[in-house]
């Protein structure tokens, strides 16, 4: 039995080179062959992760049948836009009731749908278990076997059980819960926040209004959860809170650059274009912001990033209005 792990960016490369170490058979998944033969080549991933040697028993693939076939668990490391037309390609190779854990975090575009109702629907007849794994974790520190804990959430519960001890280790240690839709918001909604903050770091605004983007970021993603039917619980956890702080305060975060350098006045193009990782918050954005008007969960901390990203609102204008709002309890 094998794992196959599917997205070979940072994230994708650090969880396969772990479940290798923990001595689970492995493969890792590229749709590049360019990148799968520098893997072989190097055992580095020298794009997205380099300078950590990758376990020699983790094994390298962009044939997607050779990396499916035997496979018990499917962990999805795929950019949340592009998740439902992956799945959708390679279905067929999937067997009946796969386990498919997902990594990516984010909010679809159009449907708005969470990554649990995008697998359901993109492999609908196939009746996949489904489960999310999320939180404070940067691949860099994890390849690096820093000590890490995670949320795993996962509706049934034994499933729940045989997966975190699937990926925990000495320096991995995963809590699992029910609550699969908490882990997944959560994942979600702190990409968007750390861009607000990093805006307002790099708009030197100091470390008072950090925490209070934490804080009322924070209450953001317990509303929208309440309203999803989420277990508010689950945010005080490290899917949420944990996730939220690390990636809001720790400069490793790609969405915490992006935030920083539109706060120095940078243009959304150009620091997109000069970075080959995906930061999930700036599409997340979008679907969050339409999600929230669809629902009507107020979301104001995700309104003003969404007018500064789309629609060209100068940051400094945003924090004034967020100040100004009516004086409530909180």
């Amino acid at each position: 039995m094998k794992t196959a792990v599917l997205g070979a960016g940072a994230w994708g490369t650090a969880l396969a080179d772990m479940l290798a170490k923990n001595g689970r058979k492995t493969v890792l998944w590229a749709r590049s062959p360019e990148l799968i033969s520098q893997l072989r080549q190097h055992r580095e991933n020298r794009t997205y992760l380099p300078g950590i040697p990758l376990s020699p028993d983790l094994s390298f693939t962009s044939d997607a049948t050779e990396a499916f076939e035997g496979a018990d668990v499917f962990l999805v490391v795929i950019p949340s836009q592009y998740l439902r037309s992956f799945l959708e390609t390679h279905r067929d190779l999937l067997p009946h009731k796969p386990v498919m854990v997902c990594a990516s975090k984010g909010i679809e575009l159009g449907s708005l749908a969470p990554m649990s109702r995008v697998v359901a629907e993109a492999l609908e007849g196939k009746e996949p278990r489904y489960a999310m794994l999320s939180g404070p974790s940067f691949a860099d520190e994890v390849a690096r076997e820093c000590p890490t804990s995670v949320a795993l959430g996962c509706e049934d519960q034994d499933l729940g059980k045989q997966l975190r001890e699937l990926f925990s280790n000495s320096f991995f240690r995963v809590y699992s819960t029910r609550d699969y839709t908490g882990v997944e918001l959560g994942g979600a909604v702190k990409n968007v926040m750390a861009i607000a903050t990093g805006m307002a770091d790099g708009l030197e605004f100091g470390t008072n209004a950090r925490a209070a983007l934490i804080t009322r970021g924070l209450a953001e993603m317990s509303r929208l959860g309440a309203a999803m039917g989420a277990n508010v619980k689950t945010f005080m956890g490290l899917s949420g809170m944990g996730d939220l702080v690390l990636t809001c305060t720790g400069d490793l975060s790609r969405n915490r650059q992006v935030g920083l350098k539109l706060g120095q006045g940078r243009k959304l193009d150009d620091i997109v274009g000069e970075t080959q990782s995906v930061a999930e918050g700036v599409k997340t954005t979008r679907s969050l912001y339409d999600l929230s008007r669809k629902i009507g969960v107020e979301l104001p901390i995700t309104s003003q990033v969404y007018k500064i990203i789309y629609e060209g609102k100068n940051p400094e204008d945003a924090v004034i209005e967020l100040m100004g709002r009516e004086l409530k309890e909180e």
